[in-house]
């Protein structure tokens, strides 16, 4: 068997669901109806859902412990179309409570990119790719 080449969900460990929850709807984010009291989903585009669910559940989910902080060696990573989409994207993250992590700018590898943390300390980079554009529905078009 071929195990697809594809990413479904990406489910964050948080503090406090609903806490989390109101910050990514801050960000002009909509909340699935399939959402629960215990966690939250939303849709992204591209087909890859989000998910907020207790850091305490999940790990109990998972079977391992829940403790452990500072650089969990993962970042998600969202691509614009220009530098300016960056630097606006950035703004409205840290208007909406997340943490500036590093500035917009220039990249050593020819693009321009940005981190941001959330409430909960998951990063995020905010990034324009010249060599990789997104297409028509925003999905980055990596070379074959």
């Amino acid at each position: 068997m071929t195990v697809p080449q594809r990413l479904s969900a990406v489910t964050l460990g948080v503090a406090d669901v609903d806490r989390a929850t109101q910050f990514y709807e801050s960000l002009g984010w909509r909340r699935s109806s399939g959402s629960q009291d215990m966690i939250t989903f939303f849709s992204l585009q591209g087909g890859c859902v989000l998910g907020l669910f207790g850091t305490e559940p999940l790990a109990d989910d998972a079977g391992v412990p829940a403790e452990g902080s500072g650089f969990r060696s993962v970042t998600h990573s969202i691509a614009l179309d220009s530098p300016e989409q960056v630097d606006a994207a950035f703004g409205d993250w840290v208007a909406a409570g997340a943490t500036p992590v590093k500035q917009p700018g220039a990249a050593e590898w020819g693009g321009y990119t940005s981190y941001v943390a959330d409430p909960d300390g998951h990063l995020w980079e905010i990034l324009h790719n010249p060599y990789w554009p997104n297409d028509e529905q925003g999905r980055m078009q990596l070379p074959d």
